[in-house]
């Protein structure tokens, strides 16, 4: 583990870390945020498309607030770490992007994590938890749930399926120029007035920077049928926006079936896909409430 910028300050970052470092994996190197004590209560952030661990920084904040005990760790994953941008499709399949989440955990030591993502996140989140239980304390998803229910959804609904038509385009080849184009308008657009304007001038410009069409590889590499994926048995708690633009209401209905154990199923009212910008206080209390392993206060 290397350090790199210890005043996130000065480099312009938004200061909800502590500590900033690299980690080496499958030859690859990660940006890792960190905020907490070393020795905390690990909890791992993943993000989603398009965006990195800067979307974390509210949640992490009110996190830190509340329970100054948990060691709070945000990759930028593939394709969004710049040293971590292998040029060949293959290399970001759903399993290799899981495979990452237990690589920078040991890496950092942590054997067993309290582990949240959001979109993209939540989809490798909801694969470490169906194939590598064993690594988790408690998982914590954010708008898309688990890949079974969002393959069947995909399958048999049709909202679903007209959300997920985005899908096929970013599979296309050109779908990164399509996406930067007159000054990344559509990009931009992705972000429906849900997240903050200068949040969305970092990610325009990390797509603009290189992070583009690695970012795309996640879909272009994605498995055709998704409910081959097991179910999960770490509790559980999926939060939902009810006018989320990716996830249609029978996806997230759905995701109960695939998880046996403690489960707990947040809808939220008038919230879009980008729950961790939108409601970041809805977010940290119902990840502190899977920490703690108590039931979540009313909202």
């Amino acid at each position: 583990m290397t350090p790199a910028d210890s005043n996130p300050a000065a480099s312009g970052k938004p200061p909800a870390w502590d500590r900033e470092h690299t980690v080496r994996h499958d030859g690859l190197v990660f940006d890792v945020h960190e905020a907490g004590p070393v020795d905390g209560t690990p909890v791992l952030l993943l993000h989603g498309f398009p965006q990195s661990a800067r979307s974390w920084r509210r949640v992490v904040g009110m996190l830190r607030a509340a329970d100054r005990d948990l060691r709070l760790v945000a990759p930028d994953q593939r394709g969004y770490s710049p040293g971590a941008r292998p040029a060949e499709v293959a290399a970001y399949r759903t399993a290799t992007l899981a495979a990452d989440v237990l690589g920078v955990a040991d890496a950092l030591g942590l054997e067993r994590v309290h582990l949240v993502g959001h979109d993209w996140g939540a989809a490798v989140a909801w694969t470490v938890a169906a194939h590598h239980p064993e690594r988790l304390a408690s998982l914590t998803a954010l708008s898309i749930p688990h890949l079974a229910a969002f393959g069947r959804a995909i399958a048999e609904d049709p909202e679903q399926q007209a959300l997920s038509s985005y899908i096929g385009v970013f599979r296309r080849e050109g779908a990164e120029e399509l996406l930067l184009a007159d000054d990344a308008r559509r990009l931009r657009a992705m972000y429906a007035g849900q997240v903050d304007a200068d949040d969305v001038e970092a990610y325009v410009a990390l797509m603009a920077g290189g992070a583009a069409a690695p970012a795309l590889h996640w879909y272009r590499a994605m498995g055709r049928d998704l409910r081959d994926l097991p179910a999960v048995r770490v509790p559980t708690t999926y939060v939902w926006g009810e006018e989320d633009q990716a996830t249609a209401r029978a996806s997230a209905q759905w995701c109960a079936d695939h998880v046996d154990a403690d489960y707990r199923f947040v809808a939220l009212p008038g919230a879009g896909h980008w729950t961790p910008d939108q409601q970041p206080d809805v977010v940290a209390r119902e990840v502190l409430a899977r920490v703690r392993g108590v039931a979540a206060p009313p909202a």
